[in-house]
């Protein structure tokens, strides 16, 4: 967001392509000092820093690394090569395909794609009827001040169903290798979805 580069003093870059270039040494970096070792890094005023953790981590990867996105031809080359655990989102058909690009940059760095653990995220209310979620969810965002350009927007990536119908969509993305779920959920917290997620989704979906 560049008006927090801004607020920060942190460059904001030439666009996406370079900041995911700046995403992967960073990355790259952090994992290497998490790991125990010393970096050196250039930056553009040609002074050379120097950076390490002290104390160590008791062992390598103690301190998983979590990256969220499934941009195909940066972002996930990025997840390969040193994420723990990968957090993407998007509908059953979609995330097959993503896997399978995600395969092929592990294939490319020689890692095994086991290695990184598979987290959905999701937008969850639940209710009854989609007509009660969906009055919950407006509501919400009512509540948030969220702008109506970025609801249309972000409304297609919403789950907004009867529990009878999520354990087919979580047994489904389940058997892709998504084995956790993280719900981002607006203020006020919305308890019933919760409770009716854990008490009731979750057991059927084993």
């Amino acid at each position: 967001m560049e008006l927090e580069h801004q607020a920060h003093g942190i460059d904001f870059g030439t666009g996406f392509g370079q900041r995911l270039d700046w995403l992967d040494e960073s990355v790259g970096a952090m994992r290497a000092v998490l790991d125990g070792e010393s970096v050196t890094s250039e930056p553009a005023a040609a002074t050379r820093s120097t950076t390490c953790a002290t104390p160590r981590c008791r062992s390598r990867r103690t301190l998983p690394i979590m990256i969220g996105g499934s941009g195909e031809k940066k972002t996930l080359r990025t997840v390969a090569k040193y994420a723990d655990m990968w957090n993407a989102m998007g509908p059953l058909e979609k995330m097959a395909h993503k896997i399978e690009v995600l395969r092929g940059h592990c294939d490319a760095v020689g890692r095994d794609i086991a290695e990184i653990e598979f987290t959905l995220g999701v937008k969850l209310t639940i209710r009854d009827s989609e007509a009660e979620a969906d009055r919950v969810w407006k509501a919400a965002m009512e509540h948030n001040r969220t702008p109506m350009a970025r609801r249309r927007g972000r409304r297609h990536v919403l789950e907004r169903h009867a529990p009878s119908r999520s354990p087919t969509g979580c047994g489904r993305t389940s058997s892709l290798g998504f084995r956790t779920v993280i719900s981002e959920q607006p203020a006020p917290y919305d308890v019933e979805t919760f409770e009716r997620f854990i008490g009731e989704v979750v057991p059927l979906v084993g």
